[in-house]
């Protein structure tokens, strides 16, 4: 199998979650299951789509061949970032902005806009050692605008030329429409397409997240294979046998049951980016204000990013004795890349006693699984996904595993899982400050609203 779900800890007493209350709400979800089979979302097919991955697999060898560059650097933020950070760190060398892998240059997802960092690092990249890969569906993301302008004028000045800056770019968009699609057009830009009806935080295994991989000398292939073998059990399963569904079924119960935080714990260095991946996909898909029939309900679960052993000495003393508010799920490796033994003790010492013989994967599920113990005896619920291993087919599945169970629990909750109003509200915002044609009147608003608020400024 290329996932397994292991939900035994999600079920206690009436107080946690019984299997009979689990079993009783089975039918509502084979329902939600249901409506998005019809649904049939075109992120659900990505991996079906031989010509998306060719795209990006011919645009890398063409980057490759004629520009050899040093440095590949993705411009985007939120969806256009998250899944190529979570995906390079997973997949390529720990070291890869040091020593990324043969032939392939090393990777820098830019996805802020602190003028600092960005300041700072097109001091100390040449343009002409770079590809600069802008991502943006709508083309209307005021960050990545600002970032592509910087990045171009960097660029075009190493370069010497429009031509040959132009080369460098590879912009990544909607396929008919907005603002980079129509700069592309019209200034003879290298484009691959956004498909229509695939959002940013499900785009992952779309060019969006592809081009980068195949840039970084990744399996995109078996990326594709891992969601497209998990994809097609999910489907096959009856509803009781479906992972994605009950997972999502189980925390929207323990959600019901004011346990509103959901802890992602990855006890895997490589996998240590997933956690802010899934933190956009759950959060930003589930916390609504108004539900399917437009009424006001304020629903959502908080995501919260931990990694093991790390978290267990700064947050583990709240999950185990704080308020008994979270679901916890641990994303575990079965088998790690490498197997390191821990050294003899050249000294007697009871510390290292217990280390003789020992490796550091099985300190790392001891670690886990001790943690994993002391949340069941404190009484708080958590779950297990467990790859076999972190390459490219298990980390497809894990995408693909963790999308359909995201729509799942939007149909359970009962709003749309593929808008954001909440971030669209910050952007327009954004822009009205910025000054933006046509929203003269909304930034005077705004600003009028901050200054009328009472001031409470305090200083040391």
């Amino acid at each position: 199998m290329s996932l397994t779900l292991d939900g035994t800890g999600l079920f206690g007493d009436a107080a946690l979650l019984t299997r009979a209350d689990f079993m009783l709400a089975l039918p509502r979800a084979a329902q939600a299951r249901d409506r998005l089979l019809q649904m049939e979302p075109a992120w659900r097919r990505l991996h079906a789509r031989a010509d998306l991955l060719e795209a990006c697999l011919r645009r890398a060898e063409e980057v490759r061949a004629s520009q050899a560059p040093e440095f590949f650097v993705v411009l985007g933020i939120g969806g256009s970032a998250l899944g190529n950070t979570a995906t390079i760190a997973a997949l390529a060398p720990v070291l890869q902005e040091w020593r990324p892998t043969a032939g392939a240059p090393r990777v820098f997802v830019l996805d802020n806009v602190d003028p600092d960092w960005l300041g700072e690092f097109f001091e100390a990249v040449p343009g002409d050692r770079m590809h600069v890969n802008v991502i943006s569906k709508s083309g209307g993301t005021i960050e990545t605008s600002a970032q592509f302008l910087l990045a171009w004028d960097h660029v075009r000045r190493a370069t010497g030329s429009d031509a040959a800056a132009r080369e460098r770019f590879t912009i990544t968009t909607d396929p008919s429409g907005g603002h980079f699609r129509a700069l592309a057009d019209a200034q003879g830009f290298t484009t691959l397409p956004v498909p229509p009806g695939v959002g940013g935080r499900f785009s992952v295994l779309s060019p969006v997240g592809l081009f980068t991989a195949a840039m970084a000398g990744l399996d995109c292939a078996s990326l594709l294979e891992g969601a497209g073998k998990t994809d097609a059990r999910l489907r096959a399963a009856t509803p009781d046998q479906d992972p994605a569904l009950a997972y999502a079924l189980a925390h929207v119960l323990h959600m019901e049951r004011g346990r509103r935080n959901h802890v992602h714990f990855v006890y895997s260095h490589r996998a240590r980016l997933l956690g802010d991946w899934y933190q956009q996909l759950w959060g930003e898909s589930l916390g609504k204000k108004r539900d399917l029939q437009g009424r006001v309900v304020h629903v959502g679960p908080t995501p919260i990013a931990a990694i093991g052993p790390t978290d267990q000495h700064s947050q583990i003393q709240l999950y185990v004795e704080g308020p008994d508010d979270k679901v916890y799920t641990f994303l575990a490796v079965d088998r790690f890349a490498r197997e390191v033994a821990v050294p003899p003790p050249f000294a007697d010492s009871p510390a290292f006693a217990t280390l003789r013989g020992r490796s550091f994967g099985e300190l790392m599920r001891a670690e886990r699984e001790g943690t994993e113990i002391a949340l069941a005896q404190a009484g708080r619920p958590w779950c297990r996904i467990e790859l076999c291993r972190m390459d490219a087919f298990h980390l497809g599945a894990y995408f693909l595993f963790c999308e359909v169970a995201t729509a799942l629990a939007g149909e359970l909750l009962g709003v749309d899982p593929f808008d954001q109003p909440g971030v669209e509200a910050g952007k327009i915002n954004a822009l009205a400050l910025m000054g933006a044609a046509g929203q003269e009147s909304l930034g005077v608003a705004l600003r009028a609203e901050q200054a009328a608020r009472a001031a409470w400024r305090l200083s040391c």
